[in-house]
């Protein structure tokens, strides 16, 4: 049976997903557990796992120019909830893949969603995955966001992913693995906002494995009043393979930024490289938007927007 959604949940499904009303193709709307409503495609088939909590998500090969939307809100307080989402993406697809969760929480009970995804890429694949969380609700209980990713590309597949957090997220612990085949490429992006006395922590582990397989890892964070964020990506090289691993981060009021990008190389032809920044708002940024007519709190809003964009 259906369930109904107030004007809240649609709200986090807008902020998480863009969604306004139940979108056309494949989909799956989760609410604090329960299944809100689901739709299969010709191409995508959506089914229930029988051995965990979660789905599996079938694309037959050469599906092209498709898009599923697998979102989930939590409004519960004091919910726990977890969920195991597994793709299997056949061979030649080029899909979009949009997840994400959001969490309204009005009390002081913690509210709690742990997403594991995995990804089995078929030979010449491709997908574009994007995820956002978000929190809100003027409650003392936290929000709390511990997203799993896994992904095993096969060969000539490719995947964009884009792993964003928005406002609001009291914690995460973000876990994120990857294995590439032969000529397999990835472009991970991550951007995380964090404020109050919020922590974000991010570790990630990708593997190079195949002959001509590639990462580019990009990440970009703004740490504002209290809040903790430590990164920690591993690259490993075990072919002739390229790897690149970019940190930046803006620090602001009294929080604290840890970034620690490593490489290793178990091959001599693995190209690796990884670099780091993390600083404060240069002044002349600031000066030069009030010169423009904003007031300092909206030319660093600008700034900052710009930077996570």
């Amino acid at each position: 049976m259906a369930i109904d959604l107030s004007p809240i949940d649609e709200n986090l499904l807008a902020e998480i997903a863009n969604i306004h009303g139940m979108p056309k193709g494949a989909f799956n709307i989760r609410k604090d557990g329960e299944l809100v409503e689901r739709h299969s495609s010709a191409n995508i088939e959506i089914a229930t796992k029988t051995d965990n909590p979660g789905i599996d998500i079938h694309i037959a090969p050469g599906t092209k120019g498709e898009t599923v939307f697998i979102p989930v809100i939590v409004t519960q307080s004091g919910l726990k909830d977890v969920v195991y989402n597994t793709f299997y993406v056949g061979d030649d697809c080029d899909v979009t893949i949009v997840a994400g969760c959001g969490i309204h929480n009005e009390s002081h009970q913690a509210s709690e969603h742990d997403g594991i995804h995995s990804f089995y890429l078929g030979k010449n694949a491709h997908i574009k995955y994007v995820e956002k969380h978000y929190g809100e609700g003027t409650g003392t209980g936290e929000r709390i966001l511990n997203p799993v990713t896994n992904v095993f590309m096969d060969e000539n597949s490719s995947c964009e992913m884009e792993m964003i957090q928005l406002r609001g997220v009291t914690s995460t612990v973000r876990d994120t693995n990857a294995e590439l085949g032969a000529n397999a490429k990835l472009i991970l992006t991550e951007k995380l906002l964090t404020h109050d006395d919020q922590t974000a922590i991010s570790n990630m582990k990708i593997e190079l494995k195949g002959e001509g397989s590639s990462v580019q890892v990009i990440s970009r964070s703004v740490a504002q009043d209290n809040s903790v964020q430590v990164f920690n990506p591993l690259v490993i090289g075990e072919a002739a393979c390229r790897g690149h691993v970019q940190c930046d981060a803006i620090i602001m009021g009294n929080a604290k930024v840890k970034a620690v990008p490593g490489i290793e190389a178990a091959s001599e032809d693995a190209q690796l490289i990884h670099e780091a920044a993390i600083g404060k708002i240069a002044g002349d940024q600031i000066t030069k938007l009030m010169t423009l007519g904003l007031t300092e709190e909206e030319a660093e809003e600008e700034i900052l927007e710009d930077f996570l964009n």
